[in-house]
């Protein structure tokens, strides 16, 4: 009696709808091929696309370093910044403040892949490696007991394979000496 009862009695179709859009949904998400059929006939992008997990995960983390250059040419230790916090529960199903990070990750990623594709010559003329120094320019700013005292900075970026202490961390990339107050060239110039 309860099972037709779903089936027909009132609000009946918006249950079979809702009930058959949960199964398209959960479907949609399988890998296999045979399963994408509901969103390549989706005409009106109804049906969620999520994807619980990334195809090829990340398996090492950034470490972002920096070290400054002082007005007598003494350049001091290198530090690192802290980027990863420690993770909650809560976070499983909202963690908006991953998003810095995750910003960070990308910009650090393009720099990577515009040093492989076109060297290092041209890093400091990209738009993510001058905003990944602007990064570090106001950390060093925040950090620092006497930002005005520091001439310079120069930052790394180091892979590290996170809780796996067999695999030594790598330097990727290190920049060279920048100023800590820029010049106020145009980033674009006139034809």
């Amino acid at each position: 009696m309860l099972v037709r009862d779903v089936f027909t009695g009132p609000g009946a179709l918006a249950r079979l709808a809702g009930a058959a859009m949960l199964v398209t949904t959960v479907a949609a998400q399988h890998p296999h091929p045979a399963f994408g059929r509901a969103i390549a006939r989706d005409v009106f992008s109804q049906v969620p696309n999520w994807k619980f997990f990334a195809p090829n995960p990340a398996v090492h983390d950034f470490h972002y370093v920096y070290r400054t250059l002082d007005a007598e040419g003494r350049t001091s230790q290198w530090h690192e910044i802290e980027m990863i916090e420690p993770r909650r529960w809560h976070q499983a199903f909202w963690f908006a403040t991953r998003r810095p990070e995750k910003a960070v990750f990308d910009l650090c990623t393009a720099i990577l892949q515009h040093v492989a594709r076109w060297g290092i010559s041209s890093v400091q003329e990209n738009s993510s490696y001058r905003v990944l120094a602007e990064f570090i320019r106001r950390t060093i700013r925040e950090s620092q007991p006497e930002p005005t005292l520091v001439r310079g900075f120069q930052f790394g970026v180091v892979r590290a394979s996170g809780h796996d202490a067999s695999e030594a961390p790598e330097t990727l990339f290190v920049s060279p000496y920048t100023l800590m107050e820029p010049d106020n060239r145009p980033h674009l110039s006139a034809a």
